[in-house]
């Protein structure tokens, strides 16, 4: 751990943002402080442990930038993290946004469950989040089974098998009054914002037609969707004066640990809660602060309004997330807020054993693999391997683990040129193309690539790390005749021992698993889309838009295959154009 005291001393008391770096000048972790020279002390005056250690141990340098404000600092922070993406910095382990219910703004409206509602161009309402799914799909079901709405994603061309069991009105062909679909909209908006009532009894005139045609099993369906109704709204039923759609937060910290808890109301129903525990290697309000901004990015809608505990800064959030913020001090609410740090403590000390456990498992198999390496760190590992199709339509998968933790964010997937026919020659491409662009782009160098075999395999990427002057630790995993990992390679070809009940030699068995699972999965995903899409698919240079105008060009494959290298230019640049005329051939 350096020795810092004298660069200390000049730091300003202001605030500001500061940027810890490593022992490469890359930056690992970002923060920010009303003063700034306070909370760096903090870092190498006071007793850390854990996940702290780790990052105080990884720091050669430190920077900061000053601000006139804690807003301006807080701006930078945000900025600086998503341009650097840390290691240390908070990384969301869920990579999924919670569902929404849409109800779309078209002559012919539908309701769906929808995601990524920050990637889509919405049409409509959106009711939500939902944090249980099935609860959400189950909430549309019984919309669609109630009211005879669009159930198709365009119009068909004749009359089809909803509109004859009455679960639509038959938009294609006929003409539906526009009062009688504004109706039905404004009843589903109100069912959705919590008023059961007219659904309800639409449901209780369905069951009691049902059992009068003696279609008892019908009437079941419809006795099971009323009492869900009548359940799910008395659970989430909150005794409240404030109709507002809103989130409740707090947290809960001890040994370095963070539990956030967040619940959503929505027109006084809690519609759900979310829970996340996090290393803290910060103040715990700081952190916090970085968690719902990230988490509301990856959600990509905010709530009307938040309600937080006394600690948090309100007149920095509104600024920040341009909503009303509240710290209030009693009343329902408050109660409500006190109601969540329990929750959060409760999860806390549910899960505390177990993530104690894991955290000592992986920092210990880190140190291990650094020592047996000799090198100074080992924190992220990339892992590659591929996938084929008897030996054609090569693709590649890159896995990312940042101190054993998988980073999702940053998994690749790779489509190969088709000329490429063997393992070796797939990997080749693969490794070159990942870090000649990490090259260009400046991006994050990992300490160590695991290689999915031996001597072969390593000496292909010796050769290209090596081309490039890059300075990687490569590693292989061998496995004997029963295709199972049983030794370590190094980059000298030497075997390394590592017990097999070890933390270390499970945790590579693991990223080993995960990057196969990875490419696999890519290729059966490609080929689930059916030979004509499987095979553009895996040409380098056609993605889906290219895909859509190749087909809505030719029309089918046959003619695809037919057309000239200046026929298929006209819709793909002409070296597309090329690769795509002689997979084809090669297989005619």
């Amino acid at each position: 751990m350096k020795d810092f005291k004298d660069k200390l001393a000049l730091v300003p008391t202001k605030p500001g943002s500061y940027q810890m770096k490593n022992k490469d000048g890359v930056i690992i972790y970002v923060g920010k402080a009303k003063n700034l020279q306070r909370r760096l002390r903090s870092y190498f005056t006071r007793t850390v442990t854990g996940k702290t250690r780790m990052l105080v141990e990884d720091i050669d340098d430190f920077e900061y930038i000053v601000t006139s404000s804690e807003l301006e600092s807080l701006i930078l922070e945000i900025t600086l993290i998503k341009k650097y993406d840390p290691k240390y910095n908070i990384l969301l382990r869920d990579d999924k946004s919670y569902p929404y219910i849409e109800v779309t703004h078209e002559k012919y409206p539908v309701v769906k469950v929808v995601r990524n509602v920050k990637r889509k161009k919405m049409k409509g309402n959106l009711f939500g989040p939902y944090p249980n799914a099935g609860a959400a799909r189950r909430t549309v079901e019984i919309i669609n089974r109630v009211y005879p709405l669009r159930k198709c994603d365009h119009l068909k061309k004749d009359l089809c098998l909803y509109y004859h069991i009455h679960e639509c009105l038959g938009y294609c062909k006929l003409n539906i009054d526009e009062d009688k679909i504004n109706e039905m909209i404004e009843e589903i908006k109100s069912f959705l914002r919590g008023n059961s009532s007219i659904v309800t009894s639409k449901l209780n005139e369905k069951m009691l037609e049902a059992s009068n045609d003696m279609n008892y099993e019908r009437a079941q369906e419809y006795k099971i969707m009323i009492d869900d109704i009548n359940t799910t709204l008395k659970r989430q039923k909150i005794d409240l004066n404030n109709s507002n759609d809103f989130d409740v937060v707090n947290y809960y910290c001890d040994k370095n640990y963070l539990s956030i808890e967040i619940f959503f109301i929505r027109n006084g129903l809690l519609f759900g809660r979310h829970n996340e525990i996090i290393g803290c290697l910060d103040d715990p309000v700081e952190a916090s602060l970085e968690y719902l901004i990230k988490f509301y990015d990856k959600q990509g809608i905010m709530p009307h309004e938040l309600y937080v505990s006394d600690e948090f800064d309100i007149d920095l959030m509104s600024e920040y997330f341009n909503i009303n913020v509240y710290k209030p001090s009693k009343g329902k609410i408050k109660k409500l807020i006190d109601l969540a740090k329990e929750n959060a403590e409760e999860q806390f000390r549910l899960r505390e054993e177990t993530i104690e456990k894991d955290d000592l498992k992986r920092i210990n198999a880190v140190k291990e693999l650094r020592e047996l390496l000799n090198i100074s760190s080992a924190s992220r590992i990339e892992a590659f391997d591929n996938s084929h199709l008897f030996g054609t339509y090569y693709v590649g998968g890159m896995v990312v683990f940042d101190d054993f933790l998988p980073n999702k964010n940053e998994y690749r997937k790779f489509k190969l040129d088709v000329s490429v026919k063997d393992d070796l020659s797939a990997m080749r491409e693969v490794i070159y193309r990942r870090y000649y662009r990490l090259l260009m782009d400046n991006g994050v160098m990992p300490d160590i690539i695991v290689m999915d075999g031996g001597k072969t395999q390593i000496a292909v990427c010796k050769e290209i790390i090596d081309s490039l002057h890059l300075d990687i630790t490569i590693i292989g995993l061998v496995k004997n005749d029963k295709h199972r990992t049983n030794a370590i390679m190094n980059s000298n070809y030497e075997i390394l021992e590592v017990s097999k009940d070890t933390n270390l030699f499970l945790f590579l068995t693991k990223i080993q698993d995960e990057v196969h699972r990875y490419a696999i999965s890519y290729h059966r995903n490609i080929k689930s889309k059916g030979a004509l899409a499987s095979r553009l698919d895996l040409i380098e240079g056609i993605g889906e838009v290219r895909k859509k105008e190749l087909l809505k060009r030719f029309g089918s494959l046959k003619k695809i295959k037919e057309a000239s290298i200046d026929e298929l230019s006209e819709v793909v640049p002409e070296e597309v154009a090329t690769k795509l005329k002689e997979s084809l051939d090669e297989e005619m």
